[in-house]
């Protein structure tokens, strides 16, 4: 069997405990919230413009808009405020800032990266590729987001990275983002809540509609029926939490992308948003899309869902509806396959299954494409990132875990016009934890959520042990002939 050449390369990207982002903090229950909020309001004038010199001069140059945020902030917690208060300006930004706070999103760990090219390819040496690295970023709590950073291929395949903006921010709900009705109807149907007060709720909405349209409509029908009606309160929550689950984001436009992150934002990503595989789609007419399948989870359960974005400056969050959304590690095919959407799934957290849909928020049945037969496989078998076209076939990553609980990364290869047919497989790893690499939050693991090809060689970030990321190097050729 032929050797393959795989070259670590570096960079190395360790966690990061510099890079913070401002958030909202709660300090305890709503009790000990009133109880803060008399004590900052009994504080003289003298003392607050004190305190708020302290806070601003302290934390002003470690984000771009603390003020603002502080007084968006302001207006999420003045209903703790009692009736008759008006507090100064000042006073209102201080008491802002006990109910926020730092958190450093890379602290732990910067793992499980996946590289896609950068949508802006301007102003770049002969040969060089301008990419976008994402990482899942784990904080305090073991609260995983999706962080940013970019850098160049060389023609000569030297990776370097960009320095990341000194700043971290978060975007903003898109509150006037509209809804398809028609895809709406499908989902609620597949979440087993439809129902007459659905579809009449549905019956009065344009064909196209907000947030604040649903809710306006939705209190229009609920003084239609009886309020005592348990069907019709679990069919408005149910038509309020499919709308919160599919919604938007968009970032201050801004130059650096290492400057964005996306942090959990709906009770499903409460605990996380893992391990994201980007890849660029294009449709059949040449339009290009940024896709991930991520893992939202919630402290106790995993649930497939899908990002979308044109520009990695406003991003569209989706449910995934159908029996076959199911387990981690979904991977979308970078174009349609016979008019299809393609996608690479594990339904039984053992074996990779093949589906395709028509639609890419609805998948129905999974094929199995591939199950653990080598010795470092044996446990379990799992894709690691979108599959990659080539003249030989479709190239997948994969990992393999074997004894000890240790994880390697594998390859095979799919049929172009047919990937349900297996033309090609690695029978030993391609890339197993060495010595440097098998201590960390998950020792003896190397790991990654998708690769790129440039100029006939395999550029591969990899994390390692779930604690830190480099990459390696592979020329395509040798890859493909071991597969053979």
């Amino acid at each position: 069997m032929k050797s393959v050449n795989v070259q670590r390369s570096g960079p190395a990207l360790l966690p990061d405990c510099n890079r913070v982002l401002i958030r909202p903090f709660m300090p305890g229950d709503e009790t000990s919230a009133r109880r803060l909020v008399a004590r900052v309001l009994a504080l003289s004038e003298e003392d607050v413009q004190r305190l708020l010199a302290e806070v601003l001069g302290e934390f002003g140059d470690r984000h771009a808009h603390l003020e603002e945020f502080l007084r968006q902030r302001y207006g999420q917690v003045r209903d703790y405020l009692p009736p008759d208060a008006s507090p100064s300006p000042d006073r209102q930004l201080l008491l802002a800032s006990y109910f926020t706070h730092e958190y450093s999103l890379e602290a732990a760990a910067l793992f499980n990266p996946s590289i896609v090219p950068h949508p802006n390819q301007a102003d770049l040496p002969a040969g060089a590729l301008r990419f976008i690295l994402s990482l899942r970023a784990t904080g305090e709590g073991h609260i995983s987001s999706i962080t940013f950073r970019t850098g160049v291929v060389s023609a000569q395949h030297r990776v370097t990275l960009v320095p990341p903006a000194p700043f971290v921010t978060e975007p903003e709900r898109v509150w006037n983002a509209t809804y398809e009705q028609p895809l709406f109807r499908r989902k609620l149907a597949e979440m087993g809540v439809g129902c007459d007060f659905c579809w009449r709720v549905l019956n009065q909405l344009p064909e196209y509609f907000t947030m604040a349209k649903l809710q306006q409509v939705l209190e229009t029908v609920r003084t239609e029926v009886d309020p005592s009606d348990p069907t019709s309160a679990r069919a408005a929550r149910g038509l309020l939490l499919l709308a919160e689950s599919n919604y938007e984001v968009a970032f201050t436009p801004s130059p650096r992308v290492s400057q964005r992150a996306i942090f959990p934002h709906t009770p499903s990503q409460r605990n996380g948003i893992e391990d994201a595989r980007f890849v660029r789609f294009q449709e059949d007419d040449g339009v290009a899309t940024y896709y991930a399948t991520y893992t939202a989870y919630d402290g106790r359960i995993v649930l497939p869902q899908l990002l979308e974005t044109p520009d990695f400056e406003r991003f569209a969050f989706s449910t995934l509806n159908g029996p076959a959304v199911r387990n981690k590690g979904m991977a979308l095919f970078p174009r349609r396959i016979n008019g299809l959407y393609a996608m690479l799934s594990r339904q039984d957290d053992e074996s990779l299954f093949l589906m395709f849909s028509e639609h890419p928020h609805f998948w129905y049945e999974a094929k199995v494409l591939l199950s653990p037969q080598e010795p470092w496989e044996l446990l379990k078998l799992g894709n690691c990132g979108s599959p990659i076209e080539t003249e030989a076939g479709w190239l997948v990553l994969s990992h393999g875990v074997g004894p000890m609980r240790k994880y390697c990364l594998g390859a095979f290869l799919l049929d172009l016009l047919d990937p349900g047919k297996v033309i090609g497989r690695l029978r030993t790893p391609l890339l197993s934890p060495n010595e440097l690499e098998r201590e960390g939050y998950v020792p003896n693991v190397v790991y990654t959520c998708g690769a790129l090809v440039h100029h006939g060689v395999l550029i591969m970030p990899y994390a390692m042990s779930d604690s830190a990321t480099s990459f390696a190097t592979v020329p395509l050729a040798d890859l493909l002939a071991a597969m053979q």
